[in-house]
């Protein structure tokens, strides 16, 4: 694996391997990798001749207060852990990636303003035009991100239809631990204590999608139920919201493909997390698709 810090370096070797026919796929990180990354990297590996990770912690999508300085940096673990299945890590500095005078910024409105957008002003603005930067760089055929971070996935497909960028996203399942909890950079704040209460935002995941899939459309409700188990069980919820899973609308009746959302604070860690996942047809729907089976006959 070689480790390249700089912009002129990577598109050096990246050309190689265009002009060799090689495809090549890339994992953009912030670092401080868990199985979560890694199985992004082995994803990556089988699909791709060439793979790229970059660990970049980006200035632009946090905000003030936010973790941006105590963000967890363990570039040299992060090395140990990518060497057996990565060609070249990239590794720039914030000047490299950003010029002083810099004034560009990408925005992705509608998916991006609600939830996490909402709670965090000018966050997917960061993530659109870092990633935006990123695929300038690397030029990548594939492009691998979580779907723990759904939103920014929903956010992240959006700008590569809207501009016509020649990359296909992939998104990997979330890798949680044997509690349930998501896997995240961010566990690493959690208190003991606070780790034998995280998983419960997990369960009260699957206590809503149970809801839903038990055919109760009351969706304001059960997002009501949710955050008052959350309140009960010590967490301090910014949403929890029951959505279309193309486009992040509220879930109307109809829907059937869905994503339950949800984001809450536990002591002074924020928590993100959802499920996805498609309603099954109903027996009147089956009937109405498949006009040449009309069900029991009726005496």
């Amino acid at each position: 694996m070689r480790t390249l810090k700089l912009v002129s370096e990577l598109r050096s070797v990246v050309g190689a391997w265009r002009r060799a026919g090689e495809s090549i796929a890339f994992v953009p990180t912030m670092g401080n990798l868990h199985a979560g990354h890694l199985k992004l990297v082995n994803e990556a590996r089988k699909k791709a001749d060439r793979v790229v990770v970059s660990i970049f912690v980006n200035p632009t999508q946090f905000g003030p207060g936010e973790d941006y300085e105590t963000y967890p940096r363990t570039e040299r673990e992060d090395q140990e852990k990518l060497a057996a299945d990565t060609d070249v890590l990239f590794l720039p500095d914030v000047s490299e990636m950003y010029a002083p005078d810099a004034r560009t910024v990408v925005q992705v409105t509608g998916v991006s303003d609600d939830y996490c957008g909402a709670s965090r002003p000018g966050h997917f603005n960061g993530v659109a035009t870092v990633v935006c930067k990123l695929f300038n760089m690397v030029q990548p055929d594939i492009a691998f991100f979580g779907q723990k971070d759904f939103q920014q996935l929903t956010v992240i497909r959006a700008m590569v239809r809207d501009l016509n960028v020649p990359v296909e996203i992939i998104g990997v399942d979330t890798v949680r631990e044997a509690s349930g909890l998501a896997m995240s950079s961010r566990n690493g704040y959690l208190s003991g204590q606070e780790r034998l209460l995280a998983p419960k935002l997990y369960q009260i995941l699957c206590h809503a999608r149970d809801a839903v899939l038990s055919r109760n459309q009351a969706y304001p409700e059960i997002e009501e139920q949710a955050l008052k188990l959350l309140r009960e069980a010590g967490f301090q919820p910014d949403y929890f919201a029951i959505c279309r899973s193309s486009d992040l609308a509220k879930a109307r009746p109809e829907d059937s493909e869905l994503v339950l959302l949800v984001a809450a604070k536990l002591g002074k860690t924020r928590l993100i997390d959802n499920i996805h996942f498609a309603l099954p047809a109903t027996s009147d729907a089956l009937k109405r698709d498949n006009p040449d089976n009309p069900g029991p006959v009726k005496s």
